[in-house]
């Protein structure tokens, strides 16, 4: 097998401006990553090879963002032992809270962890990746920690900034 990598799947291309966020996280914290738009309902055989394709190569971890059905991350869940992350996206009328109950209620013994809706869960679907694959990694897990570090760091100098203006 190849290098553990995350597997990045979107249910359609309207997704991807979210998605960017993923990736970027995944880049600066220096994680493989592959991103692939495919459909659980319009594309189901080619997410069904693609996951165990996927698998086979030494993806890790899924991490799937749909809207409305939102059933990717659950078919993916279905495939694979591997742990999956599920986005689900802010669209249609209620605004992601349908695509949030798809998401989460997968049947017992098929768990899907689903972060926030939309740009918010986006980014953390890259950290729970990352901290993932941290656990057989200690350089990432470094870098992990670091990207923590530095996000406390700069809540830290805006109080200070403020009380400075106060």
């Amino acid at each position: 097998m190849s290098k553990p990598f995350v597997a990045v799947l979107m249910g359609s291309k309207s997704d991807l401006p979210v998605i960017e966020k993923t990736l970027d996280i995944l880049k600066s914290l220096e994680v493989p990553f592959e991103v692939k738009i495919t459909s659980a309902h319009r594309t189901p055989a080619a997410t069904h090879a693609y996951v165990k394709d996927a698998e086979a190569r030494g993806c890790n971890v899924f991490i799937c963002a749909a809207g409305l059905a939102a059933h990717l991350a659950g078919t993916v869940a279905g495939l694979t032992l591997k742990p999956v992350i599920g986005i689900p996206m802010d669209a249609g009328p209620m605004q992601g809270l349908d695509s949030l109950f798809s998401t989460v209620m997968m049947p017992g013994g098929i768990p899907v962890a689903s972060v926030a809706v939309g740009s918010a869960g986006a980014k953390n679907a890259a950290y729970l990746a990352a901290q993932m694959l941290s656990l057989a990694d200690s350089e990432l897990a470094g870098r992990v920690a670091a990207e923590r570090a530095a996000n406390a760091e700069a809540v830290m100098a805006a109080d200070k900034e403020l009380q400075e203006q106060l």
